[in-house]
């Protein structure tokens, strides 16, 4: 169960952190894996990693706030034959409270965690679509389903998400496609390791998941498994939090 044999993704945002785990865990199932990142960040050590698995690796440089990259990184990643999965998982997160609020951190947010991954999907829907095959998985947040002190923007991007996979999921599950999200809980990366070396914040978030700790980025990656996988076929327009409980309560 879970293969991915014979299927190529595509994962934004892979040069670290959560991405790389991620197109780490799908070529584990077997499939051949198309990395991007924006062009002035090394892809280097995901591609060395891949290199492990056995399975094919193409880096691409894609800067998601960039139409025009978004749609030769694209048809780029049909380098091995076809596109079959896509990871929507660039994204940014600079936290300021509400009062703080600039509109270019607004703008900012908004252009790469919504804007970039909606043109990305619907690039890959147009190849996906006549082929009658394809999964499209989103990198939410518990943060688009709850609301998290100091987040308003973040908030809100991820929660634009998660109405985006509702909404194309319906639109496009009759060309054999699914669109979905994964909303992690706290995972310790690039975007959250600063916020989580303050004691008091990190307390605050291991309080609110009953699991009583953090997940990890294969914890994520293995959701995003499944939903690339065969036996995902009747999950659609949904959010899988991956949270250890926070938003149950």
């Amino acid at each position: 169960m879970f293969r991915l044999d014979g299927r190529t993704a595509l994962v934004t945002g892979a040069a670290t952190g959560l991405g790389q785990a991620i197109a780490l865990a799908l070529a584990e199932a077997g499939a051949d894996v198309a990395i991007s990142d924006k062009p002035d960040v090394s892809l280097d050590e995901t591609a060395e990693k891949l290199a492990a698995s056995g399975r094919r690796v193409v880096k691409l440089g894609i800067d998601v706030r960039d139409l025009e990259q978004i749609r030769a990184g694209v048809k780029a990643a049909e380098h091995f034959g076809g596109l079959d999965i896509v990871v929507n998982n660039a994204g940014i997160n600079r936290p300021l409270v509400g009062l703080e609020v600039t509109p270019e951190n607004w703008d900012d947010h908004f252009a790469t965690n919504v804007r970039g991954g909606f043109f990305v999907a619907q690039e890959a829907a147009k190849m996906m679509i006549p082929r009658g095959w394809g999964r499209i998985i989103f990198i939410s947040s518990q943060s688009g389903l709850i609301g998290i002190p100091g987040q308003p923007v973040y908030c809100s991007s991820k929660g634009a998400i998660i109405q985006l996979v509702r909404t194309l999921g319906v639109e496009w599950a009759k060309h054999g496609l699914t669109v979905n999200s994964v909303a992690p809980t706290f995972v310790e990366t690039n975007l959250t390791r600063k916020r989580l070396e303050n004691p008091e914040f990190r307390a605050f978030v291991l309080g609110k998941i009953p699991a009583g700790k953090l997940a990890t980025a294969e914890d994520v990656a293995a959701a995003v498994v499944y939903l690339a996988s065969d036996e995902a076929e009747m999950v659609n327009a949904t959010t899988l939090s991956v949270d250890g409980g926070w938003t149950a309560w």
